[in-house]
């Protein structure tokens, strides 16, 4: 089986994949247009930014499963992964602390205007008294958008400078003293620094439009290290013209997708826009985290064909009924189940076949789209090898 690495991943976890008896390939310059060739013959593909589309999937003869070493996996074609019944797996929560770090870094850099302090010192400019004016993060009210483990990590560190902590999510916020807000027109106007974590959804696409900056207080910080498409930018600098806001991204429309070279941004020649250059995750010690699960990963789907992190299976199917065959383990008695099963032209959503330790019995679930029949029940029951069948409706 041969694993293709189209990113930067640590020399240490390429070599404990090659341990596995996988011959790699180690590509770590290749970009979007090079993996359809790249990729021709390979099982698996192992990426962090470089984008994985729809023509590298339909080439890929061989792919059986993508591993974004990292959150998102808004760089992958998950609709042509569907398609081709290829796997989607993703290593969360491995670099929420460094990104977390990397946005309190850049709320504190805003506050005190870091960057500019160092752009005019080594323009030979002294200009203490005009940096002198930092408001201080103290007391100051933090809205978080998007609590997830990245937001939590965040939350954490803010509370530690002695900040007044706010959470939007579109799910329950757990394990941080926080307060929940509704709505965003409620948490917006109140905060006095914003900081965005969002993934790439069709809900989450411009987000950030001109309604959300008319919420936003006159000054307010705004950190957006998650992705660039939440914000739409032409809101984003009329907010910042108008209301003197000062924004901090790790993430930008039109960023370079190669490692190094020259780039190019209407944001260059913004006042109060500070760009790192998309280094959210980018510590040893994430790095080190993200490239230890994505080998497990590999570890588990070649033992035992388990996907850790499945992020493209069906969470919604057509399956209406739930059917439970306890049988004995022997050869022929499943075979002879289905074989009722299809005489009703019944489509099985999903099935599960569990043995009880000592090998003698073993239960067999299976999702029906359809409903079994009395009669069909029945003939299951007559079989010898059977010993108990229950079925129910899931609606």
């Amino acid at each position: 089986m041969k694993v293709l690495i189209a990113d930067k991943f640590p020399d240490k976890y390429v070599q404990q994949i090659k341990d596995l008896g996988l011959e790699v390939i180690y590509s770590p310059q290749l970009g979007e247009n090079d993996l359809p060739v790249a990729a021709v013959d390979v099982d698996m593909i192992v990426v962090r930014s470089t984008v994985v589309n729809e023509l590298t999937i339909k080439e890929a003869k061989n792919l059986n499963l993508i591993i974004r070493a990292g959150a998102g996996v808004n760089n992958i074609n998950i609709k042509a992964a569907n398609q081709k019944g290829v796997y989607v797996a993703n290593c969360p929560g491995k670099n929420a602390i460094a990104v977390a770090e990397l946005a309190m870094g850049l709320i504190l850099s805003l506050d005190r205007r870091i960057p500019d302090n160092v752009i005019d010192f080594r323009n030979g400019v002294w200009n203490k008294g005009e940096y002198s004016k930092a408001e201080g993060l103290y007391g100051k009210n933090l809205g978080i958008i998007g609590v997830g483990n990245i937001g939590k990590e965040v939350a954490k560190r803010a509370l530690s400078f002695g900040m007044n902590v706010y959470g939007k999510d579109i799910s329950r916020i757990e394990g941080v003293m926080i307060k929940d807000f509704s709505e965003m027109d409620q948490i917006l106007p109140m905060c006095d620094i914003i900081s965005i974590h969002l993934p790439s959804t069709p809900e989450t696409k411009k987000l950030f439009n001109k309604e959300m900056f008319g919420y936003v207080k006159p000054g307010a910080l705004i950190v957006n290290t998650s992705r660039a498409d939440v914000i739409d930018e032409e809101a984003m600098i009329e907010a910042i013209k108008e209301k003197k806001i000062r924004v901090a991204l790790d993430v930008f429309k039109g960023e370079p997708e190669q490692k190094s070279g020259s780039v190019e941004s209407h944001l260059k020649d913004i006042p109060g826009v500070y760009v790192t250059h998309h280094i959210g995750a980018s510590t040893e010690q994430a790095q080190n985290a993200v490239a230890e699960e994505t080998v497990k990963i590999i570890k588990d789907f070649m033992h035992s064909g388990v996907i850790a992190h499945w992020v493209n299976r069906a969470k919604v199917t057509d399956a209406h009924y739930q059917l439970v065959v306890k049988h004995y383990d022997r050869p022929g008695v499943l075979a002879s189940i289905l074989d009722v099963i299809r005489t009703g032209n019944i489509n099985i959503e999903e099935i599960e076949n569990i043995i009880f330790e000592g090998g003698v019995v073993a239960c067999c679930t299976m999702k029906l789209e359809t409903s079994a029949t009395a009669e069909m029940l029945k003939q299951m029951n007559e079989n010898p090898n059977v010993l108990s069948v229950s079925h129910i409706s899931l609606d």
